[in-house]
């Protein structure tokens, strides 16, 4: 296990050429899972956990990892598995999204794959809308599973989506001075994301277009094209950056190289976090970033789209 994660800050150069790198791993069982490697920040031998009264069921107790306490969630259990035993031959994958340090029980960690985000595809139909994943692909001709960690912390500890009225209500004032289209193209390809922006985009009064990947979300823009002016149809676009088939900054780039649409405003809104989303941000057009999830900053920043 040392060094595997070693040179993961070296890897940002993947992003946005539709490129991303999964550390796999096993839980209890023989399938194979993956996760992101810029959501890890750290994998260790399973430290000693502690258990403190009235911890999430899911919560195989607590650790001190570089100073911080640190919650370990078996993610075997936590995606209606077996709970994890052998817990001091296991490992924790630290990682950080959505604005939190988190850490998962699993049993084996095996290797980190560069993969092209064409060859990661979505849950196969019939899944179920209970499942835990975000797209699958192929590995040494072996299913592995990309786990919604989205979803699972969102269970574990769930957020408020509420978004401040008064948003809403300076977007209404604005409308009075200028021509604004009361529609938006939302794509993420967790479901959980995706409904908390769905559910705060419509408190103010807007009507949501959703999709769930990034080749989805630009072969809806062009078939809107075809009908007419798109700015007449969406004000703007708000794109998770991880995602199947196509990501949010390839979907970007496409968008500001066709001149039927270059000019649409594109929020990137992402569970990453790290100093290369600016500037990435930046290289491929997008207007903003945005953190996941902060209901008022993400109503903010529709805000300064509209109105400015």
């Amino acid at each position: 296990m040392t060094g595997i994660l070693d040179s993961v800050n070296q890897r940002t150069q993947l992003v946005g050429q539709n490129r991303l790198e999964l550390l796999t791993f096993r839980l209890m069982g023989r399938q194979r899972y993956g996760i992101n490697v810029f959501k890890v920040k750290e994998v260790l031998q399973c430290p000693k956990l502690t258990l403190m009264p009235n911890l999430h069921r899911l919560v195989k107790g607590v650790a001190h990892i570089r100073g911080h306490t640190v919650s370990v969630i078996d993610l075997s259990l936590a995606i209606g598995g077996r709970p994890t035993t052998d817990v001091d031959k296991s490992f924790v994958v630290i990682a950080e999204f959505n604005r939190t340090i988190q850490a998962f029980l699993v049993s084996s960690v095996e290797r980190i794959i560069n993969m092209h985000w064409e060859g990661i595809l979505p849950p196969p139909q019939g899944s179920g809308k209970a499942n835990y994943l975000t797209a699958v692909t192929n590995i040494d001709n072996e299913l592995v599973e990309i786990l919604d960690v989205e979803k699972i912390l969102a269970e574990i500890a769930p957020v408020d989506e509420t978004m401040d009225r008064s948003i809403g209500q300076e977007i209404a004032q604005a409308e009075t001075q200028k021509k604004i289209v009361r529609r938006i193209l939302i794509a993420d390809d967790s479901t959980v994301a995706r409904k908390q922006v769905e559910r705060a985009i419509t408190s103010i009064g807007f009507e949501v277009i959703s999709v769930k990947d990034g080749k989805e979300a630009y072969e809806k823009l062009l078939e809107m094209a075809a009908q007419g002016s798109i700015y007449d149809q969406i004000s703007l676009v708000i794109s998770d950056i991880e995602m199947p088939e196509m990501d949010g900054y390839t979907l970007t780039a496409e968008v500001r190289r066709n001149p039927e649409m270059k000019d649409l405003y594109v929020i990137l809104h992402s569970s990453l976090s790290g100093v290369f989303n600016q500037a990435m941000v930046e290289r491929v057009g997008a207007n903003a970033f945005i953190a996941k999830f902060n209901p008022d900053e993400l109503g903010n920043a529709v805000k300064t789209a509209l109105t400015n």
